[in-house]
């Protein structure tokens, strides 16, 4: 039986797919020996619009992607931007500070409304948080931070892609 939100969010079965191999993506393709519960890897989704859903892949080696609900996709940049390597490498790296917020899963819906829903990925688990922007609580220091960062990540992507688009022209 789907649910409210596959309906309300056309999904494509390339989208599933992709965002669940990144939420599943192993530790082991990484040259380090992370402790049980270091953030390796993260995924975001992101409602763009009624329509339109972004899950941003993150992981610790820089590389970031993002792959929208249609099967569109925006993937390659972090092997020409530097910044963007930076800056994600800068958002995994601090995203532990979020895993005493997030409840261990095993079950990765699609967000709700304008949720977004974080999925943080360690040799010990899924753990997953959600994130309501525009009304964290000042008193929210670790969400606030984290979501500041994963938006200088999108800033970055949209950076990337606006000079890949100067190029080609």
């Amino acid at each position: 039986m789907p649910n409210r939100m596959t309906e309300r969010y056309a999904v494509t079965q390339k989208y599933l797919m992709t965002r669940g191999q990144a939420i599943n993506f192993p530790a082991r393709f990484f040259n380090t020996n992370f402790k049980k519960n270091e953030v390796f890897g993260v995924v975001i989704d992101i409602p763009m619009s009624q329509t339109v859903l972004a899950s941003m892949v993150c992981f610790i080696n820089g590389a970031a992607n993002l792959y929208f609900n249609n099967g569109g996709e925006y993937t390659g940049a972090s092997q020409k931007y530097r910044n963007l390597v930076q800056a994600t490498h800068t958002l995994v790296a601090n995203a532990g500070q979020l895993i005493p917020r997030c409840q261990k899963t095993k079950s990765y819906d699609l967000p709700k409304g304008k949720t977004h829903n974080v999925f943080l990925m360690t040799k010990g688990g899924i753990y997953k948080t959600e994130i309501k922007p525009g009304i964290i609580p000042e008193t929210e220091t670790e969400l606030r931070t984290f979501y500041v960062l994963y938006q200088r990540v999108l800033n970055e992507l949209r950076s990337c892609q606006l000079k890949d688009d100067a190029g080609i022209k």
